[in-house]
């Protein structure tokens, strides 16, 4: 049975919230688990909002890029409440709020018994407990202003207005699916999505960043078409390498929230030309729901800095101001449907209708001949230092002629700049430049070197976290960069990377699985418990998940991959001693090795990325072990240079003499550069990434041919272990890509149902090797302690240096006692871990000192 729509609560509603259904069957929303269609969402919308009530009320709503959050707002709008929209991962800013306007109603983020994405909704007055305006429809924070009680109140109206402004000039069609890249909280990310639900169009809904590969995955499965952006989007992009991306359907790429430099404009116009899609350069502010103007592609080429011309139904004006008199520069006003009601600054002001009708930007500007409208700068930004007057619009974009990015704030007493480091750029050098430019005297220019700039979670200029550079008592983002005791400095020191910046990840730095163990020991010191996916969790978000000093460190949980590395290891050293016979741990620990293989080295997205990425990791395996065999061709005789060289297992794979010891070794370097050159061809590389989880099914089935023998193969014994263990490597990969039931259910029987039988006459090894898998599939961390934590992360860490070493360490101690020859085993095998790990540190640092430019001399 079909609901009808309630009727609006207060005599007005969103018409495209209330108009869903209209659109039938064609898909509304596509997820990670799958595709709503535009008639399932208005009956999620309908029976929400006849949840939130018959009496018209203030709705608190976190924003998040969810369908329950979606479903919640949608319902509120279409049935006529007021919605205060809140940045939903900043619990300070909403409580913040809560505390300023005694919302009716507060929705809470949460899941249902079976996980299903569900908010539930607080009641705290039964009627409203303000007098709302009736046009009053959403409140949204001011750009940068989180949890300030200064909100922008809009009307039914202007979304409504904004949205079909948007839709017309870019075009949108009901075949259209954008990506949701901006917070729903953020009135560009809220633009994108009612844009398109106002066209019948897809949204492509998600919370992922387009650093991570998962984004590109669903992006592609989805047949994504569009894509939206502010400056910092595409300092990301440049990263991921999506010029190199193969993104068939993609149509239009939008970006706004803040100046785009005119060559990159330049840049990524001719990228779309080559490509088959448009860049669409924007310019709005939340008091004009968010658009006002846009490039339209056309006039990319000869206006690459222009923000454009005004949106459809939209004015622009020059108003004269005295900071430049007698020119053509004035301040731009914009007039139209979509401006605000006005301001809210405590709850009474929810009772105010309009209180302004057009919208001083506060922005200078000038108007081509060409009728094209371009920003010179900001009049509010305007400073007072030492009784000049400088405009920090102007020192950035000098800076920028130069090569340099760079923001600028500062107060009475200093300017404070924050400049990304260059090679040839010194402090003093661009204190020179912006002296000459601005004529204040050398001591109040301050230069503060980041390897990053310090941005706001929307991605806009932290202009506050760059003031607080000049006072270090400031508690201040930027601030901290370079501390040795932040997650910055952690991260830097273990993975040893200099440009580690609060939106690095443990991934995107490079990080693999023989660094995993230990930072995920230290990250869970600090923060206090380790957080679901924080590996591939930008530092700036890890850091919100702090907690309060002994709180949680008592529920502490290591993740299963850890542990199984750890047992793995300790039961191939024992049964090789003979203190107990627990075989299978090799086996074990190469199907974990599939599964960190899938975690960490194709995390990447981009095809040259995860080569460098898998060769380090072939390094980092390869060289300790040439090293420790050279060392051991000197006292013994175990090995020759076939070993030397990882060689032997290929050339005589039914040797099982000594020399056979390292087979587990130069089996996972086979297979990974055997991966490594098949990954690297672009058409498997696409392959890939369209069906990350069918491509390893497919490899587990090629290894399985191998396993049982099949099509006219040799015998297992004559060939190469590499061949013959591959399914269960690439059925740890297939694990690590199970991300729903069935497939985690899938992966298990056909571990279930191969494992048996590999092994003839040894059960115990079978069953172990299962079991180990089982754990991995299913329980991704375990319960814990910390001294547990700590052996287990030391030991997993080590684990392939154990396995190197301990031939050559427990003979000289099993006659004495066969427990001392386990224990020196995996104490010299930690040794040698951490003094590999400090000898390539000091190797890295030194070729950096090396290959670091001589400062040029400033000029002048």
């Amino acid at each position: 049975m079909t609901l009808l729509p309630a009727p609006p609560v207060g005599g007005h509603a969103l018409p495209f919230a209330r108009d869903l259904a209209l659109h039938g069957d064609r898909t509304a929303l596509v997820t990670a688990d799958g595709e709503i269609s535009y008639r399932e969402l208005a009956h999620r919308v309908d029976e929400t909002a006849r949840r939130l009530g018959t009496h018209r009320r203030l709705v608190l709503l976190p924003g998040a890029n969810t369908v329950g959050a979606l479903v919640v707002h949608l319902a509120a709008l279409s049935a006529g409440h007021a919605v205060l929209l809140v940045p939903g991962d900043h619990p300070e800013a909403v409580a913040a709020l809560i505390s300023a306007y005694d919302p009716d109603v507060v929705v809470h983020p949460g899941n249902d018994e079976e996980g299903q994405d569900t908010w539930r909704i607080e009641e705290r007055h039964p009627a409203s407990a303000h007098t709302l305006h009736p046009d009053l429809a959403l409140l949204l924070s001011t750009s940068g202003s989180t949890g300030s009680p200064k909100l922008v109140r809009l009307s039914y109206e202007n979304l409504q207005a904004n949205a079909d402004s948007i839709a017309t000039y870019l075009g949108i069609r009901d075949t259209d699916r954008a990506a949701t890249t901006l917070p729903m909280h953020y009135c560009y990310g809220l633009s994108v999505i009612h844009s398109h639900l106002l066209r019948g169009a897809g949204l492509v809904l998600t919370g992922l960043s387009v650093a991570d590969a998962c984004f590109w995955d669903l992006f592609r499965a989805a047949g994504g078409t569009s894509l939206a952006g502010v400056p910092y989007t595409f300092d990301l992009l440049d990263r991921v390498g999506f010029a190199d991306m193969d993104l068939p359907h993609l149509r239009y790429v939008t970006q706004a929230g803040g100046r785009l430099a005119p060559e990159r404009v330049t840049r990524y116009a001719e990228l779309g030309a080559r490509r088959g899609w448009e860049l669409f350069v924007m310019y709005g502010q939340t008091e004009a729901t968010a658009r006002m103007a846009y490039l339209p592609p056309a006039l990319t080429t000869a206006h690459p800095g222009a923000i454009g011309v005004p949106v459809p139904g939209g004015s622009f004006s020059l108003e004269p101001v005295e900071e430049s008199p007698g020119t053509d520069i004035g301040e731009l006003v914009y007039a139209g449907p979509n401006v605000m009601l006005g301001y809210a600054h405590t709850r009474d002001d929810l009772a105010l209708g309009r209180t302004v009708d057009t919208l001083r930007t506060g922005d200078l500007a000038r108007r081509t001949e060409d009728g094209v409208y371009e920003i010179v700068g900001r009049r509010s930004r305007f400073l007072k230092i030492l009784g000049l007057r400088v405009d920090p619009s102007q020192i950035e974009a000098m800076l920028e002629r130069h090569g340099l990015d760079a923001l600028c704030a500062g107060d009475d007493e200093a300017l404070a700049l924050a400049v990304v480091r260059r090679p040839g750029w010194d402090e003093r050098r661009i204190r020179r430049r912006v002296v000459d430019a601005c004529g204040l005297p050398a001591r109040a220019v301050r230069v503060h070197l980041l390897p990053e700039l310090p941005r706001l979670p929307t991605g806009k200029p932290d202009y506050p976290a760059v003031r607080g550079l000049n006072h270090p008592a400031v508690d201040s983002p930027a601030g901290g960069l370079a501390t040795p005791d932040d997650l910055c400095g952690l991260y830097a020191r273990i993975l040893d990377r200099p440009d580690v910046t609060p939106d690095s990840s443990f991934v995107s730095l490079g990080g693999d699985s023989l660094s995993y163990v230990e930072m995920s020991l230290h990250v869970e010191e600090r923060l206090g418990h380790l957080p679901p996916s924080w590996h591939t969790t930008p530092i700036r978000e890890l850091e919100e998940h702090r907690r309060p000093d002994g709180e949680g460190r008592s529920r502490r949980h290591v993740e299963t991959s850890v542990v199984l590395r750890a047992v793995a290891i300790v039961c191939v050293v024992g049964s090789h001693i003979s203190l107990f016979n627990l075989r299978g741990g090799a086996h074990l620990l190469l199907a974990v090795a599939g599964y960190n293989f899938a975690r960490f080295l194709l995390a990447d997205p981009e095809r040259r990325e995860r080569t460098r990425r898998t060769a380090r990791g072939i390094a980092r395996i390869a060289v300790p072990t040439m090293a420790w065999t050279a060392f051991a061709l000197l006292v013994d005789d175990d090995y020759d240079l076939s070993n030397l060289f990882l060689l032997h297992n290929a050339l005589w794979p039914e040797d099982m003499g000594s020399r056979i010891h390292l087979w587990f070794i130069e089996a996972l370097v086979y297979i990974l550069l055997a991966l490594m050159a098949l990954l690297a061809v672009p058409a498997v590389h696409r392959l890939e990434r369209r069906f990350p989880y069918g491509l390893p099914v497919a490899l587990a089935g090629v290894g399985l041919l191998t396993r049982y023998e099949l099509v006219g193969l040799p015998a297992r014994a004559e060939i190469t272990d590499a061949v013959t263990v591959f399914w269960l490597f690439a059925l740890g990969w297939v694990a690590a890509r199970s991300r729903t039931v069935w497939r985690r259910l899938l992966v298990t029987l056909a571990a279930l149902a191969t494992v048996p039988g590999f092994f003839p006459g040894e059960p115990g090894r079978e069953l172990f090797v299962m079991a180990g898998f089982c754990l991995l599939v299913w329980f991704p961390a375990l319960p814990s302690s910390h001294r547990v934590n700590q052996v287990a992360g030391l030991l997993a860490g080590s684990s392939l240096a154990i396995y190197l070493t301990h031939w050559q360490v427990f003979p000289l101690f099993d006659d004495v006692s066969e427990p001392l020859a386990l224990a020196v085993s995996l104490a010299f095998g930690i040794a040698y871990a951490k003094g590999v790990t400090r000898l390539v540190q000091r190797a890295s640092a030194l070729l950096a000192t090396r290959r670091r430019p001589t400062p040029s001399r400033p000029a002048g």
